[in-house]
């Protein structure tokens, strides 16, 4: 936590909403006032973390509570933020058939997919077009990598088409993955956090009812 003056780093997170986080701090660096602007920081993967400003809303001894203000900005080591997975993507191609396929993970600048088996070469142009939830980007690509994978799970099947593709830029709809992304990551922080808490509360119940 980032308070101007100097970063807290004894710093644990307590209690996580939509728009609030309660955080517990050493008593010795609890004095922050009401009101007073901040800066949070957490990990987002090996290569990065996320960053989003709040206010204080209220103390309690070493306990505060910061009102979340905006959406959190990626602050990464590498180019771009990758995630998704499982999301429709078409494949437009000149004087060729579309074809659909899904999403292995995605970037602002590129995507890995998979198509049925499909004729591609690397180098080859297309546009592409994905679903991100309500909200649907297409791009003009080139092919990057492009392999054949016969399905192995949960049987013996037929060849898929993997291609790793580069967009062409256009700031307007890279921004639109990159919160997609983001949103995906936050979301699969807070089911952890609800998940590990379960399963602190059945720890818990397991050893009250083992005492009697």
């Amino acid at each position: 936590m980032d308070i101007g003056a100097e970063i807290l780093t004894e710093v644990r997170v307590v209690r996580v909403t939509e728009t609030t986080v309660t955080l517990s701090l050493p008593l010795a660096d609890a004095g922050l006032r009401v009101g007073a602007l901040v800066l949070l920081r957490w990990p987002a993967g090996p290569r990065g973390r996320y960053s989003q400003q709040g206010t204080v809303r209220r103390t309690d001894e070493n306990r505060i509570d910061i009102t979340l203000l905006g959406d959190p900005e990626i602050e990464q080591l590498r180019n771009f933020v990758r995630g998704g997975g499982g999301e429709s993507i078409l494949l437009v191609r000149a004087d060729e058939p579309q074809r659909v396929g899904r999403v292995h993970d995605l970037s602002e600048r590129s995507v890995r997919a998979y198509f049925g088996d499909v004729d591609l070469r690397p180098g080859e142009e297309m546009l592409l077009r994905l679903q991100l939830g309500e909200e649907v980007v297409q791009f003009p690509a080139i092919a990057y990598r492009v392999a054949q994978i016969r399905q192995q799970v949960p049987v013996r099947g037929p060849l898929v088409t993997e291609m790793v593709a580069i967009f062409e830029k256009d700031e307007r709809q890279a921004k639109v993955i990159r919160r997609y992304v983001m949103r995906l990551q936050l979301q699969a922080r807070r089911e952890a956090a609800a998940a590990a808490a379960l399963a602190e509360e059945a720890l818990a119940e397991a050893s009250v009812t083992a005492a009697r």
